[in-house]
């Protein structure tokens, strides 16, 4: 955690947190400008190209004896129940390997070649670019090991975990596999959203603005390196924050963006993280928490291939019920 405080001439203080402590406690703050009094903050750029939703809900059957949570449900208990169909984790996806169980970065693709390279990119460039407040912010390490050792990564479904990032959609199916689970279809993923009632966001009919973790007051990017369009692989990209907290939050923080079922909810469907669903030309969908979206459960983005990642690309994954 950076545990030097900086005062702007806004009067505004912005923390970042390191997956490890630094060796001094002088990390400084990135300055972010105060948003002024809106009911919501203004359009933000959009890196991936935008949202692409339909213009209105997809007609879904409609529900009729879906389970409650219990002793008779035939999910995991890291997973919500679906009417019955079909299983959905509860949280974003936090990556470890399999063979251990140690904890992948959430800061760093969860290839060992890529993060290995992106630790010595940014290690230098990190220095370059951005304020000066910017500048003095150290990259992060991750664990030795990833550099090192080959692992695979498997997903792993928990609160008050921050979610990984970085993730290629070959890399969400890889991690998805590795738990015994797999991608979710987009009808899947959208049905799930939508919750018991099927409403376009997890907590109603119309979009309303602090209830998910998405279109936040600042862009990470930005803050960073001065220009929102560059830069997304920096790895100290989820680590800042704003006046409002963290950009990036832990699972199942935000308390209001849950997708109820029965006795039981989905959390962060909406915002938070982009997740990658099972499509053969790359869709992620739900929007991560800079991304100026209103579309909720609907929320897509078309314009990436499956190689593609960055740090706002994450999981959850789908089990179907026998």
């Amino acid at each position: 955690m950076c545990l030097g405080l900086s005062l702007s001439a806004a009067g505004l203080l912005v923390a970042c947190d390191d997956p490890q402590p630094p060796k001094k406690d002088e990390s400084p703050l990135i300055v972010v400008p105060t948003p002024p009094p809106a009911p919501s903050p203004k359009l933000l750029y959009l890196p991936d190209g935008g949202d692409k939703a339909p213009p209105e809900a997809p007609q879904l059957a409609p529900l009729a004896g879906m389970p409650q949570v219990g002793s008779s449900s035939r999910c995991p208990a890291d997973m919500v129940d679906i009417r019955g169909k079909y299983c959905i984790d509860r949280y974003e996806a936090q990556l470890v390997d399999t063979a251990q169980g140690r904890v992948l970065s959430p800061y760093y693709s969860p290839e060992g070649r890529k993060a290995k390279r992106e630790f010595g990119t940014w290690s230098k460039q990190a220095l370059q670019v951005g304020s000066e407040q910017a500048r003095a912010k150290p990259v992060p390490f991750p664990p030795s090991w990833q550099f090192t050792e080959r692992y695979e990564p498997k997903a792993v479904s928990a609160p008050g975990v921050l979610p990984n990032g970085y993730m290629t959609a070959h890399d969400a199916q890889k991690a998805c596999r590795n738990a015994g689970k797999r991608l979710c279809s987009e009808q899947e993923w959208v049905t799930a959203c939508e919750g018991e009632q099927q409403r376009q966001f997890p907590y109603g009919d119309k979009y309303e603005w602090k209830k998910c973790n998405v279109f936040r007051e600042a862009h990470p990017a930005h803050v960073l390196h001065d220009d929102a369009s560059r830069g997304h692989l920096d790895p100290r990209l989820n680590q800042v924050s704003s006046s409002a907290g963290p950009l990036l939050r832990k699972t199942g923080t935000t308390l209001e963006c849950k997708s109820v079922w029965g006795n039981d909810a989905v959390y962060d469907m909406v915002g938070n993280l982009d997740e990658w669903i099972d499509d053969p030309d790359g869709v992620f969908v739900g929007g991560f928490f800079s991304r100026s979206t209103k579309n909720g459960c609907l929320a897509s983005v078309h314009a990436h291939p499956p190689e593609y990642y960055d740090y706002s690309l994450g999981v959850r994954c789908c089990r179907s019920q026998p």
